[in-house]
């Protein structure tokens, strides 16, 4: 019974030394040189002069899951497109395909009109 997962053991193993031996072999070989310029938290030339730690808008967060949440809609678009031929061709499918298609657009409208009435678009 254990040897079945005998395969599956040697290829967490095999896994472990992929990921880890270049870590280990880069720690070993590599020259270790630390100076006042590498070990300072920016190599740019000039020490921060704000907290890294600063807060965003919440709009920006909110514009990028907008952008997120319409750019996947539209990502729905291109399966049925790339099927359209075979819809348009097909007596039965044709005004369901069609239908469907257009329900989803007005998903998709519906959400767009109310995030620009609820002003989430708007940067000021």
């Amino acid at each position: 019974m254990l040897e079945n997962y005998f395969p599956v053991l040697v290829f967490i193993l095999v896994g472990l030394a992929v990921g880890c031996a270049p870590l280990l072999l880069g720690r070993i070989l590599a020259p270790h040189r630390p100076d006042s310029e590498k070990l300072s938290p920016y190599e740019c030339g000039f020490e921060a002069f704000e907290d890294a730690r600063m807060k965003f808008d919440v709009r920006y967060y909110l514009i990028a899951i907008i952008f997120i949440l319409f750019d996947l809609e539209v990502a729905f678009l291109f399966p049925w497109a790339s099927i359209f031929k075979e819809i348009v061709a097909t007596e039965a499918v044709r005004f369901f395909g069609f239908i469907e298609m257009m329900v989803f657009l007005a998903i998709l409208v519906v959400g767009y009109v109310y995030a620009w009435a609820k002003g989430a678009l708007d940067w000021e």
